[in-house]
């Protein structure tokens, strides 16, 4: 507090001492150097009473960082949705009518495989909305038996999410409910992460790998498949089929849903996906 204090006289002391410092000489008398200075005065002046002002916990910094962090949350969600609209439905069912069983395939299915009604889901273990949305999901399928989830796991995050998603196209090779409890396990919990938070750059895939492994274990999935699996020709082909189907359903982020050939940007509510299903 004693160091704010100090901060704040002493930006209130440049910004009021300006004209005192400079009062003899006219604007038409300064040097480009003592122009230059009196500018600088006045910016540092400002840039202290800032720091001040939020150090005190009355400035924005404060207010959206330590007291309604929700705030930046929500603006990035609604930006993402604003910028993220997709396709059109007629353009939705051309191409899902286009790609037929790829859709499925090599994806996790939660629910009713047979299913009527489908939901297609963008997603990513290391998106926090993604993990809100598929708790709603995961309550969707619970009260209805004529929707099923595809998983479209989708790697926006690099190196950070890579591992996660060819490890959920993987396990479908072995069972759609380990692929299921696989892909529920990694957006329940974060322990997989644990390993990769004080892991060097360069060391961090491998460290993110372990942890996927390691949870797949406690699902009842053969890792050492798993593994190798992670690294063949199924995988690479779901993931280049849901990067091809990103560009051309002009996916931005995610989660991104597909309920009814519509689409629905953003974590989506229960209550917003039950109605759209319709009866």
């Amino acid at each position: 507090m004693i160091w704010t204090i100090l901060v704040l006289v002493l930006a209130i002391t440049l910004f009021a001492g300006d004209g005192f410092m400079f009062r003899k000489a006219g604007k038409k008398e300064m040097t480009p150097v003592v122009l230059w200075t009196k500018k600088s005065v006045k910016l540092i002046s400002i840039a202290l009473l800032v720091v001040g002002i939020n150090r005190l916990g009355l400035g924005t910094t404060y207010y959206l960082v330590d007291s309604n962090p929700m705030i930046l949350q929500d603006m990035a969600q609604n930006m993402q949705a604003q910028g993220n609209k997709g396709s059109s439905a007629k353009e939705i069912r051309r191409i899902l009518k286009a790609e037929g069983d790829n859709m499925t395939r090599f994806a996790p299915i939660m629910g009713n495989v047979d299913a009527k009604k489908t939901i297609f889901v963008f997603t990513v273990p290391t998106c926090p909305y993604c993990h809100r949305v598929h708790e709603e999901l995961k309550r969707v399928v619970a009260d209805r038996d004529d929707v099923r989830v595809v998983v479209k796991g989708f790697s926006i995050h690099g190196v950070r999410s890579d591992a996660a998603v060819r490890a959920m196209i993987a396990a479908k090779l072995q069972s759609n409910e380990k692929a299921v409890a696989l892909t529920n396990h990694l957006m329940d919990n974060n322990d997989w992460l644990e390993g990769a938070s004080n892991a060097k750059p360069n060391d961090m895939a491998a460290a993110l790998q372990k942890g996927v492994l390691a949870a797949a274990k406690k699902v009842g999935l053969d890792t050492a498949r798993l593994e190798s699996d992670m690294n063949g020709d199924a995988v690479r082909q779901e993931t280049a089929n849901v990067r091809d189907l990103a560009g051309k359903l002009q996916i931005q982020g995610t989660p991104f849903l597909i309920i009814e050939e519509k689409a629905f940007p953003g974590a989506v509510p229960y209550e917003q996906i039950i109605q759209a299903l319709g009866k």
